[in-house]
């Protein structure tokens, strides 16, 4: 069950980043930032070569670093040679991060996914990584299979469903049939995970799917990603705390 009063919080995406002053997303400065500053953090994991749980977002290196490829493809010791672009910082594995951040403040952590068979090297590194720390932690996912995997591993660790409307650009719409998209959005294969809470999309709030979990069973609401002071409204009438980035709350 996740713990209302550790977690519901505004929750800084991917760190309190800030590409022109060089504070690079899913980096050690800009998570260090979000504690300085009160806020949760959201982060996202992506293995590499060998399963071991990285902090990444995308799949593919070249928005970031200096380097061709997916980061799935390099060991870790490849990719610890790795710097960003913008700033002489490197990529974290998820140990790193955790010993980083050593429980200060409540982290909310997506395991990134590309709608295929969970990888269970991947997901065994995250559950025992996740089985030493000492400190408020959460794993979600958009994938509910990942989540259902995640289960029988750290059972006693909240779990979530990320979510939205899938249309349009970014929601995997050259993977994902009408049929399954319009399941997901409505959360219809969240049975099999078991979440403790949710995470939806801001321009999407409300839904009624959202405000039954919401209002009706007293599940526990985060929405991403809040961007403007109009995002944060939505976010402060139809969810319980807002996963933010590019403003202060």
């Amino acid at each position: 069950m996740l713990d209302r009063s550790a977690f519901v919080r505004p929750i800084a995406h991917r760190g309190l980043h800030d590409l022109p002053k060089g504070v690079i997303e899913n980096t050690a400065p800009a998570f260090e930032a979000a504690i300085e500053n009160g806020y949760g953090i959201e982060c996202d994991l992506r293995p590499a070569a060998d399963g071991t749980p990285m902090v990444f977002h995308d799949l593919p290196l070249g928005r970031l670093v200096d380097a061709r490829g997916r980061i799935c493809d390099l060991k870790p010791a490849d990719l610890a040679r790795l710097v960003y672009k913008a700033a002489p910082t490197g990529i974290l594995t998820f140990a790193d991060f955790l010993d980083l951040v050593a429980g200060r403040v409540p982290l909310l952590v997506e395991i990134k996914s590309e709608w295929t068979e969970p990888e269970p090297a991947f997901l065994k590194g995250i559950a025992r990584h996740v089985k030493r720390y000492k400190g408020p932690l959460a794993l979600m996912s958009f994938d509910p299979a990942v989540i259902a995997a995640l289960k029988p591993l750290v059972p006693k660790v909240p779990r979530g469903i990320v979510s939205g409307l899938y249309r349009g650009d970014g929601w995997w719409l050259d993977t994902l049939d009408p049929e399954r998209a319009w399941r997901l959005s409505n959360l219809i294969e969240s049975r099999v995970a078991e979440p403790d809470f949710f995470a939806y999309h801001v321009k999407a709030l409300p839904t009624p799917v959202t405000r039954f979990l919401r209002e009706g069973l007293g599940i526990p609401l985060f929405t991403w990603t809040v961007r403007t002071e109009a995002d944060l409204a939505i976010a402060s009438e139809w969810a319980d705390a807002p996963i933010f980035e590019g403003l202060r709350v």
